[in-house]
């Protein structure tokens, strides 16, 4: 099963960049004026293992939060304007070799059909994540090297495992590939899909997936799935599972208290008990690789809490298609803080603007130090 390992091994090289920049998020940290270790800041992210020396105490302002994007971001010409940095290239022709198709051109030129699909888009946002880290590296080295806590979105957590030095690019790719293909796999067994919803504060989204759980049992339909797979902000949620319930969720909105009701562009109900079947193959691949302690705060999606150890990231990993992603309690934890205490900077690196949206949602005053990382040229922007 893990014949590409092999290119694993052999493309590491190839892409060091992304693990010496997490390496530096903890060596390199600038000490205190006399050389003596200071207290550390109360900022996430800020407590050290063991051993380690303490990071000095720090305006969290000065401090940056890197979140990733998942499926449902990608668009035909993302990756463009990377192409001049550092080790993109290279990047994309490690994953010409381990997925084994030109990764790069169905970024730049499609056709649409094809990147859309599930095993096409996870490894394509995954990657070009992780080369907009070489943009921002290159634009603004100090937010690499003050970057304190990540959090990916869905597929996302992947691409914020490796800038954390948790996991190989090579390896994780690997992963991602086996991912995309079996989450295709079980998509193609049921119509099912994926229903945005934003509701009224009396909206009541357990008690409508019950409901519609309801509708398809009398439609015939043996244990339907109908349940919240994201919970994305205050009254904004996306709801999953079989076809027919997203169906009477739409037809009887008005009932439900949804303001609005929006299917999404995906093949199947994603972070759902109809992903059970991809679970095995996952955690299979990641009995096998290279796993390390996050070297900084890197979010759960299951619970919205950091990774404590290996063993915990790949249990989660796997935990992660079968559970609502907890994106609303992920921002929570990651920008709870003391009154009056300062924001750190947060940049969204990927294609699409959507975590910034949510985040503006979640905490307005956290987005006031919101940028995001293009992964176009200037001209297209």
């Amino acid at each position: 099963m893990l014949a590409p390992m092999a290119v694993t091994a052999a493309s590491r090289g190839k892409v060091r960049s992304l693990v010496s920049l997490s390496r530096r998020l903890s060596t390199n940290q600038p000490g205190s004026p006399n050389g003596a270790p200071e207290t550390p800041a109360p900022f996430p992210g800020s407590a050290q293992p063991e051993g380690r020396q303490l990071r000095p105490r720090k305006d969290p302002s000065d401090r940056s939060v890197l979140l990733f994007p998942g499926q449902g971001s990608q668009f035909v010409g993302m990756g463009k304007g990377l192409l001049k940095y550092p080790n993109v290239r290279e990047m994309f022709t490690v994953a010409q070799k381990i997925l084994g198709y030109d990764l790069l051109s169905l970024c730049l030129e499609g056709p649409e059909e094809e990147l859309m699909k599930t095993v096409h888009c996870q490894p394509a946002v995954f990657v070009t994540s992780l080369a907009a880290v070489e943009r921002l590296n290159h634009e603004n080295p100090k937010a690499i090297e003050m970057c304190v806590a990540a959090a990916g979105f869905s597929v996302g957590e992947f691409a914020a495992l490796v800038f954390s030095g948790s996991m190989n690019f090579a390896d994780a790719l690997y992963a991602v590939k086996v991912r995309a293909e079996t989450m295709q796999k079980a998509s193609e067994l049921v119509p099912s899909g994926m229903l945005s919803v934003i509701g009224r504060p009396q909206a009541q989204y357990k008690y409508a997936c019950l409901q519609a759980k309801e509708h398809c049992k009398k439609l015939g339909i043996e244990e339907p799935v109908c349940s919240v797979a994201n919970y994305l902000f205050p009254d904004g949620r996306v709801i999953a599972g079989h076809q027919q319930a997203l169906d009477f969720l739409q037809q009887n909105s008005r009932h439900l208290h949804f303001v609005r009701t929006k299917l999404l562009p995906v093949s199947g109900a994603f972070h759902t008990e109809l992903m059970a079947s991809a679970a095995e193959p996952l955690r299979e691949v990641l009995r096998q690789v290279e796993v390390h302690l996050p070297e900084i705060k890197v979010y759960s999606n299951v619970d919205g809490k950091r990774y404590m150890n290996e063993k915990h990231v790949r249990r989660q990993l796997v935990k992660q298609l079968v559970s609502p992603v907890k994106w609303e309690q992920t921002l929570h934890e990651i920008y709870e803080r003391t009154q009056g205490e300062k924001f750190p900077e947060t940049f969204e690196i990927g294609p699409g603007k959507q975590l910034g949206a949510t985040l503006k949602k979640c905490n307005r005053k956290a987005f006031t130090n919101y940028a995001h990382v293009q992964v176009t040229t200037h001209e297209d922007e």
